[in-house]
């Protein structure tokens, strides 16, 4: 009888071994397990950690700009510490802009500068944001500025949120 038992015993301490391991494993890969680290300061945001794709909302753009838009930023290809770009406008028809424009900045002690050229030679727009405080640098709210060729002098500021996508 103890010979009929026998294989059912080592089938038993091995599936009694596998759930333990299973289970350490899991407990290992757990992020209740691990401290939770601090979001940097907005101070301490360098370019890279803004490398990425951005939904941006406008509020009250003017005539002819789409409320939404989507930016990627990345390294830029001859300053390291910069910022270059594309900001992408579905629906452009205001004279002076395009549905694509490249960018270009500077993100410092919480602040991104960027400039944006719809023809690649002069500036159509400025973005002034700055770093939200407690979102770990995902989102950056700041204010817009029509620079092209037919701007009017007195174009308005045109507040600005961008949400860092999920996934880069």
């Amino acid at each position: 009888m103890s010979m009929k038992l026998r294989p059912f015993k080592s089938i038993a301490i091995f599936l009694i071994a596998a759930c333990a391991h299973i289970h350490w494993a899991t407990a290992q890969n757990s992020t209740q397990n691990e401290p939770k680290t601090a979001c940097l300061s907005p101070k301490n945001i360098k370019a890279p950690q803004l490398y990425g794709i951005w939904q941006v909302t406008f509020t009250n753009p003017p005539a002819g700009l789409p409320v939404k838009a989507v930016m990627l930023l990345e390294k830029h290809a001859e300053f390291s510490d910069s910022l270059a770009g594309i900001v992408s406008r579905d629906g452009v028809t205001a004279k002076g802009h395009t549905a694509k424009s490249a960018l270009a900045g500077d993100v410092e002690d919480g602040f991104v500068i960027l400039d944006e050229s719809s023809n690649n030679i002069s500036i159509s727009g400025t973005w002034n944001g700055e770093l939200v405080q407690a979102s770990c640098g995902s989102q950056i709210k700041g204010v817009w500025k029509d620079t092209s060729a037919s701007a009017s002098a007195d174009a308005p500021d045109v507040p600005f949120t961008m949400v860092r996508r999920p996934g880069w």
